[in-house]
């Protein structure tokens, strides 16, 4: 019954929403250097953000288990509400389940894979003049440095905060049009009622007389 009235569903959908801009959060004084800064960068910062994503990544593998549950969790509240989905359904989470869906995919391109070069501490020009400079790159392809590496992670982390305040504001909008239907419709049975009441006393009174 609590998942049929979505508020099971949307507990697990905005908890982990929560969680996860929280992490993202942790991240930001590495991120606003390294984007929004009007002063260069210094190269001491870039050493600082890449010793905390080689910490991250070097945690105990209990931590992305733990991480990853609570991802699933998050989708699995999103289809929770998609089944057997009324029209508000529809609109509010099918736009969530497309922006978490973006958010996953962001993680596993972007955040993993970065994760796993600065781990690593070779990155593309690395890569590649470490093979002697024998391949050649396909047309159109760049390689990043370091820094432009981190910059990339950096902005992965935006992106994915804007996503995951996509999802929570269209939960929040779900909850507010579902309330103002409800109130909606409460206004209109009580009109009804007391229209109802009054032409039973109008009855009586004619009957009395």
């Amino acid at each position: 019954m609590a998942i049929r009235n979505g508020s099971f569903a949307t507990f697990l959908i905005v908890c982990p929403t929560s969680f996860f801009l929280g992490i993202i959060f942790s991240l930001f004084p590495y991120d606003y250097p390294i984007l929004w800064s009007p002063t260069p960068t210094p190269a001491t910062h870039y050493d600082y953000f890449e010793a905390h994503l080689r910490f991250l990544h070097a945690s105990p593998p209990l931590i992305p288990r733990m991480l990853h549950i609570v991802m699933f969790l998050g989708l699995a509240g999103i289809l929770a509400k998609l089944y057997r989905p009324s029209e508000s359904n529809m609109l509010f989470d099918g736009a969530s389940l497309v922006l978490y869906m973006c958010g996953i995919t962001v993680y596993i391109a972007n955040t993993v894979k970065g994760l796993r070069l600065v781990s690593g501490g070779r990155y593309g020009v690395e890569l590649v003049t470490g093979h002697g400079g024998g391949e050649e790159l396909a047309e159109g392809e760049q390689i990043l440095g370091r820094e432009d590496s981190l910059k990339v992670l950096a902005a992965s982390n935006t992106i994915l905060a804007l996503v995951l305040v996509g999802v929570l504001v269209l939960q929040a909008g779900q909850w507010y049009a579902e309330r103002k239907n409800e109130q909606e419709y409460e206004s209109l049975s009580g009109a009804k009622g007391e229209k109802g009441e009054k032409g039973e006393k109008e009855k009586a009174g004619k009957k009395n007389r």
